[in-house]
């Protein structure tokens, strides 16, 4: 061993802190388990990257690190793509491999499961994701549709439209009958607003139906998810690892990463500025990043940049799990300070410039030539680059990772069956459907013009002094469906409303 990797690994880990230990560090073929290579905890909102080739580790590591997070009181979110990371419920099995690796490493390792609450966009593997279509926004649900940059724009204005006439778009079909009336019976109201063509309401309509039959219509509608669950931290002081299962709909990758996006702009939106936090309040993993800025437009992309670069002063880390650093764009990775690299392939032209590429993104050092090592790293090894307390990057060292404490695999049906007989699965399982404005403007239909003029300026007669999100409606609706019948009854009241991040709505008053 190198002494003076050694040291320079020392002055770099020595003072970490409170931190997340991911390795003994690695050079030239031997193994130096102190200082181990971490972290520190304080550092985790500064974001990060985990990448590599398939087969290399990154799942493995996204769940060390999610697994010692929650072992010290961090709220982590994961994204399943496969099904993999089920198996953090349960202990793990002290296999020859893990006894090889914890000695290798110097890592004291014992099996254990941690607090899981698992979510399901389809509602089949765990408590149902869902938003209404208001608080998604025009912007991720054209995404989610494909749309162009026209009929974005169209979107954007029945969206507008119904904000200013109190038209509450919980579901689908509520936007269904907004953009049928808006073209028929409709048409001279949204002339203010700059009118659209009754094609592209068809395209609009037609994409809708597609993505109803793909089984997207169960996550759009009430009660809301409330995200408050993603902040809960256990009786015994570990933080809660909420597992999104994403097996059975990976068909619809546009719509799961979207929907994540969504997550993360509500969170933006709804959590106080807090700055420099000891620990992070969340750290959120984002698995299978190029599916978000695959195909992303230009709004959508600074969209993001902006989100990553700002939520950290709200506590929230965010991390992207991908193949190869060139799947982020650079105004994101710029802001991703901590780096967890697994190997790449250089096998044909194009992977011989992405591994180029990748190099040039970490810092200079003497210890390690880059190109060549990030092609001959083993399985479990990772070129690492961490921020220090102060802020600093360390250079970058290569890590033999250390196992994770709890399985390595997923869960068996039956496991999952049992672990998904929760209270959080329960109460988001039945659909609430109120009166929206499919209902409001199917109405109109029955009604004089006097009628509907009566009842549109009715709101306005009634609407009481704006009462902050929390207060007295705020103590009486508690519960989340409480909290989400709350914010869509204040749209109709007040017939206005101020959008947020990516467009999306802000939630009542967060309680953390």
């Amino acid at each position: 061993m190198n002494p003076n990797v050694v040291d320079a690994a020392r002055k770099a880990f020595g003072s970490a802190g409170p931190a997340i230990t991911l390795g003994a560090v690695v050079h030239e073929g031997a193994c130096h388990p102190e200082p181990a290579i971490k972290i520190p905890l304080a550092m985790m909102n500064r974001h990060g990257l985990i990448a590599g080739a398939t087969g290399t580790g990154k799942t493995k590591s996204l769940q060390l690190m999610a697994e010692q997070l929650a072992a010290q009181g961090v709220p982590v979110f994961v994204s399943d793509i496969k099904g993999d990371l089920s198996g953090v419920a349960v202990p793990g099995e002290a296999s020859d491999k893990v006894k090889t690796r914890a000695t290798d490493t110097g890592y004291e390792w014992h099996a254990s499961g941690f607090p899981v609450e698992f979510l399901s966009l389809s509602g089949a593997r765990g408590a149902q994701l869902r938003a209404t279509v208001s608080s998604f926004g025009p912007l991720l649900l054209s995404k989610v549709l494909g749309l162009n940059d026209t009929q974005t724009s169209v979107l954007a204005m029945v969206f507008k439209y119904c904000d200013d006439k109190g038209l509450l778009l919980l579901d689908l079909s509520d936007l269904r009958a907004a953009l049928q009336y808006l073209s028929e019976d409709g048409a001279d109201e949204l002339k203010a607003y700059g009118g659209m063509s009754k094609a592209t309401v068809g395209v609009l309509l037609r994409e809708m139906v597609e993505l109803e039959q793909q089984g997207a219509e169960k996550f759009f509608g009430e009660p809301a998810f409330d995200l408050d669950d993603l902040l809960a931290v256990e009786r015994d002081g570990r933080g809660l690892v909420s597992v999104l299962a994403l097996q059975d709909t990976q068909q619809r990758p546009a719509l799961f990463s979207t929907f994540m996006l969504w997550m993360l702009a509500s969170l933006f939106n709804e959590l106080p500025e807090v700055g420099d936090l000891e620990k992070p309040k969340l750290v959120f993993f984002f698995d299978e990043a190029h599916l978000l800025f695959k195909d992303a437009s230009s709004t959508l992309l600074e969209q993001v940049e902006q989100t990553v670069r700002l939520i950290r002063s709200k506590g929230v880390g965010v991390f992207f799990i991908t193949q190869s650093p060139k799947d982020i764009p650079e105004s994101v990775l710029a802001q991703l300070g901590n780096r967890v690299q697994h190997a790449l392939r250089a096998f044909t032209p194009d992977d011989e410039k992405n591994l180029r590429a990748a190099s040039r993104t970490f810092p200079r050092t003497e210890f390690y030539d880059i190109p060549a090592t990030l092609t001959s790293l083993g399985i479990g090894e990772a070129l690492v680059v961490s921020l220090q307390p102060n802020g600093a990057p360390t250079p970058p060292f290569v890590s033999r990772m250390i196992p994770p404490q709890s399985r390595m695999g997923p869960l068996s049906d039956a496991e999952l069956t049992q672990r998904i007989a929760t209270p959080q699965v329960k109460r988001y399982a039945n659909v609430v459907d109120r009166e929206s404005a499919r209902e409001m403007l199917a109405a109109r239909h029955t009604e004089s013009p006097a009628q509907e003029a009566e009842a549109d300026a009715a709101p306005k007669r009634r609407a009481p002094a704006a009462e902050p999100a929390g207060g007295v409606l705020g103590q009486i609706f508690g519960s989340s469906i409480g909290k989400s019948v709350l914010r869509t009854a204040a749209v109709a009241i007040t017939g206005r409303l101020v959008r947020g991040m990516f467009g999306t709505l802000p939630r009542s008053k967060r309680r953390r």
